[in-house]
């Protein structure tokens, strides 16, 4: 016999201990060992948390109890669930995360704390998809050339809406917070800062890269508007909020941010609160992993998932590489990423500014690809929308400097990146 104790029984941690509970037989016949959950640990020891086990309100309970084999850290945040793995892991307990944040600042520190402990956490990437058990395992024969995910459900649900029914952001946002797909404070989701741990747990093992999430280029969906998604539809694009890591020569790009993609792309039918990542090996070609990127029973699944590989004896290296043999790869400064962009600007709506515009363009060495005029409310103001070719992301923040800084333009610029 396996015995569980769950840091957390929230949401997840509730459908963790009722999955184990109720489907018992099924989990026992495929791990060869029965798995019970011992005890539990709640900060609110009077809310009813609709399951059958022991509840503490002390963590201690759970990762000194010499019974106790897997620790299950499913609490949130950082610095304490950090000293409670790193306590479990000193104490000789396997442990298995959901903990993206968590991960996304420590996780070479904790493989090693590790050693040769298996610390799982395939719960902590897009929910229930099984993408960290497919780079760790099913694509290890491959390069892993470039990965993109729609890793944040909220995000998709409201771009999903404003490019179907045409929604406006302040009031899909509005939505999304009252059917709980956002929080109260949604920056860490429409800022995407969710997506960017995640990006970050999946290109330590695609790649080896540590960094931090400081360390890459993050933006949000909170600047994009009709105009924006009337021209991605004119020129057979859709957008959507990507975590993108690419292998560039001895590099990697790593980012999160609105993106531009052809809308015959597969991700990019990918809608609603729905997650999906595609993956480009050297050998395998693309695959794609797609399904629910959150919820109760879906994150459970991959958190009992990692429980029942731990109990078959299932290990390997936490991030992907054994020491001494990582990839060599290093993270791209941001500046050095290059791809395509869109621009919107405001502008006096008289003869030569487009002339003026193209020019400060070339100055960068930035060439336009397509262009349309867009009359607005004002007569003496056009709004023009551009793509341009490939360029240098240092090359194109000087150029939007440059811009802003013309008499002809007015009010800020907006820009988002396009991937083909």
């Amino acid at each position: 016999m396996v015995k569980i104790g769950i840091l957390g029984i929230g949401t997840v941690g509730a459908s963790v201990a009722n999955i184990l509970e109720a489907n018992a037989d099924i989990i026992e016949a495929r791990a060869g060992k029965k798995i019970v959950v011992k005890s539990g640990v709640v900060k609110n020891l009077s809310k009813d948390r609709g399951v059958s086990i022991k509840l503490s309100d002390n963590p201690q309970d759970v990762v000194n109890d010499p019974e106790i084999d897997i620790v299950v850290e499913l609490m949130g945040g950082v610095d304490e669930p950090y000293t409670l793995v790193k306590q479990a892991l000193e104490n000789g307990k396997a442990v298995v995360t959901a903990n993206k944040a968590l991960l996304a600042y420590h996780r070479y520190e904790l493989q090693e704390i590790a050693g040769t402990l298996p610390l799982m956490y395939e719960a902590s990437t897009a929910g229930g998809i099984p993408i960290i058990g497919a780079l760790r395992t099913g694509l290890s024969a491959n390069h892993i050339d470039s990965m993109q995910g729609i890793m944040n459900g909220t995000c998709n649900y409201m771009l999903t809406k404003m490019i179907n029914e045409g929604a406006q952001y302040d009031e899909i946002l509005k939505e999304a917070q009252e059917l709980g797909y956002a929080e109260a404070d949604p920056t860490f989701d429409v800022g995407g800062f969710d997506a960017s741990h995640k990006l970050l747990i999946l290109a330590s093992i695609a790649y080896g890269i540590d960094a931090k999430p400081e360390d890459i280029l993050i933006e949000g969906i909170e600047n994009i508007t009709s105009t924006d998604v009337d021209f991605a539809k004119e020129f057979g694009y859709e957008i959507k909020s990507l975590g993108i890591a690419k292998k560039v020569g001895n590099g990697v790009e790593l980012r999160v941010h609105a993106t531009m993609i052809p809308a015959d792309s597969m991700i990019a039918k990918v809608d609603g609160v729905m997650n999906a990542v595609t993956v480009i090996g050297d050998r395998v070609g693309e695959t794609m992993y797609y399904g629910p990127g959150a919820g109760g029973d879906a994150t459970a699944s991959a958190v009992i998932s990692d429980i029942v590989d731990i109990v078959r004896g299932n290990q390997g290296p936490m991030l992907g590489y054994k020491k001494g043999l990582e990839s060599g790869l290093k993270l791209l400064p941001k500046e050095e990423i290059v791809t395509q962009y869109y621009l919107r600007l405001e502008v006096d709506d008289q003869s030569g500014v487009l002339a003026t515009i193209t020019s400060s363009l070339g100055e960068f060495g930035i060439s336009i690809e397509t262009m349309l005029q867009k009359p607005t409310k004002d007569e003496k103001i056009a709004k023009l929308l551009f793509t341009t070719h490939r360029c240098k992301e240092s090359e194109m923040q000087e150029a939007i400097t440059a811009l802003g800084k013309l008499d002809v333009v007015r009010g800020e610029i907006a820009m988002m990146r396009i991937e083909k």
